[in-house]
């Protein structure tokens, strides 16, 4: 299954170590080679600015999106490929969503997670069923991944919504997973239409 677009949720940081940069490099270079475009928080600092250049320098069409009230603080120097403006965080996630065929999320802080979850609370919903992935650079999610588990042992989350999360370590195996898991559910879709 090919994307169009696909947002990735990230860090304005650039965090304490080299491979949180590297991955987001290698993700940017990753999403060129497949034609696909980048949905981002419209930074320029922080791993934001290295995936929004990475995107950018290689060709590929990047679309930032922020809030009016981040813009002096997200934005250092040039911006990254075509900007939004909008009015606040809730308008900016909700464009980021509208406009992405998927998610990753990559090392970040609260308003990385927070993006995350919400993106994964909606599909367990049944508000969309658009693919979620998780690049764990370097174990840096491996703690969050330990809460779920502990979640679903505990009753919280079911199994089957914990599965909606797609992780990996590398770029390439997690897009590999994204794109398989949209194929799976197409031809699910298309069994069910046929009975």
């Amino acid at each position: 299954m090919k994307f169009e677009r696909i947002c990735v949720f990230c860090g304005s940081a650039s965090g304490t170590r080299i491979e949180y940069a590297r991955a987001t490099v290698e993700l940017g270079q990753e999403l060129i080679s497949r034609g696909y475009g980048l949905i981002y928080g419209g930074g320029s600092v922080g791993l934001m600015g290295d995936i929004a250049i990475a995107v950018s320098s290689g060709g590929g069409k990047v679309t930032g999106i922020i809030p009016k009230s981040l813009e002096p603080v997200e934005i250092s120097g040039h911006s990254v490929g075509d900007v939004v403006i909008v009015k606040d965080m809730h308008e900016r996630k909700a464009r980021m969503f509208k406009d992405s065929d998927a998610f990753i999320a990559l090392p970040g802080g609260f308003g990385t997670l927070e993006e995350l979850l919400e993106v994964m609370t909606w599909r367990q919903l049944g508000h969309h069923d658009k693919p979620i992935g998780c690049l764990n650079v370097a174990g840096y999610f491996d703690l969050f991944l330990s809460f779920l588990e502990t979640a679903v042992d505990e009753g919280f989350i079911s199994s089957s919504a914990k599965k909606m999360l797609i992780t990996a370590r590398t770029p390439a195996e997690l897009l590999d997973e994204m794109e398989k898991s949209t194929k799976n559910l197409r031809e699910s879709r298309r069994a069910l239409v046929k009975n």
